[in-house]
């Protein structure tokens, strides 16, 4: 095992381990951070999405020991004590979260999105999640609730 700093969310974190051992295993395991969600480990399914540096990345495709220097950004960093944040909250309000498997990657997705582009379209909005599977729904609300997020963010909602 090796001692790594990690910035998670706003945070500097020592954690515990193995060279090969993705972000996502680093974060699951040794953080005991487990809102990021293990689906595939092959960056197929966008459940272990977070945010790097201002892009949105499966953790599953990146190794914890390269990330040194990174400012990386996870579901549990969004809210603020009981709070939502107006992402999560537009999730709710919208009807958006089914099983719930699939929303920390679409939330995280979704952010990186709104940090860049606080007024999407449509379209982009379906190309930033495009990389997120959700087995439950047909991803209208999920579009929804990142249009609904966008407007009250701005103020408009």
């Amino acid at each position: 095992m090796e001692q790594i700093s990690l910035n998670i969310n706003g945070t500097e974190c020592q954690v515990a381990v193995e060279p090969q051992w993705t972000l996502l295993r680093a974060l699951r395991e040794g953080l005991r951070l487990t809102g990021t969600k293990c689906g595939c480990e092959t960056g197929d399914c966008g459940a272990c999405m977070v945010i790097i540096d201002g892009a949105a990345v499966r953790s599953c495709l990146v190794r914890a020991v390269k990330l040194s220097g990174k400012r990386i950004e996870t579901i549990e960093g969004l809210a603020e004590g009981n709070r939502l944040h107006p992402i999560q909250q537009a999730f709710v309000d919208a009807g958006a979260v089914q099983c719930g498997f699939c929303i920390p990657g679409m939330i995280m997705s979704a952010k990186a999105l709104l940090d860049k582009n606080p007024s999407p379209a449509e379209e982009q909005v379906r190309e930033a999640i495009d990389p997120n599977l959700c087995r439950c729904t047909g991803y209208e609300k999920i579009v929804e609730a990142i249009l609904l997020a966008a407007a009250r963010m701005r103020g408009e909602g």
